[in-house]
Parts: C-alpha cells; structure tokens; sequence
C-alpha cells in the first residue's frame, strides 16, 4: 500500500510538509513517495494528505496506478463540462 507522484508534479513541496510519515522526497525530476514509509494516511487522516494538498490533477496517484487527484477535482467542475465550456469558447 503506497502512492506515487508521476512527472506532472512540478516540485512546489506543498505535499512534503503535510505527509505525516515522511515518506515525501526529492529525486532527480520530481517529488518521489517511499513505498516503505507510505501508509497512504491510514490511522492519521480520511484521505491522503499528500493528494488533499497537490495543486496538479492527476499528479499522485494509488496503488492501482489511478489519480487520487483526477481532473476536475481541484475546480470541481467535472472534465467533461469543461471540454464543453472550452469548445464554446472556442467557437465564438
């Protein structure tokens, strides 16, 4: 049980702050998680605090390999609205 921060993190260090096992740390290109230290929260918070705090979507993600933070879930506005909004604006 671990997750993973993916190349999109753009190293702003708002997650390694509030990781309650120290399991955040800098690599060569981005932010890296210890699979060995993460407990993804379990007994410390509701969610993960890592991907409650991350300001890229998509940027960190389960064990399974899917965002915990998926598009849309920082304006809350769901991907495919967005799309739609997009176009409009492109077509006026």
């Amino acid at each position: 049980m671990a997750l993973s921060i993916i190349e999109s993190c753009v190293n702003c260090w708002a997650c390694v702050d509030v990781c309650p096992s120290n399991a955040i740390s800098m690599a060569e290109t981005h932010f890296k998680i210890s699979p060995k230290k993460c407990t993804e929260c379990d007994g410390d918070y509701a969610d993960p605090q890592c991907a409650s705090i991350c300001p890229i979507e998509g940027a960190i993600l389960n064990a399974g390999g899917e965002a915990i933070n998926p598009p849309g879930s920082l304006t809350g506005i769901p991907p495919e609205l967005m799309a739609k909004a997009m176009a409009e604006i492109q077509a006026r």
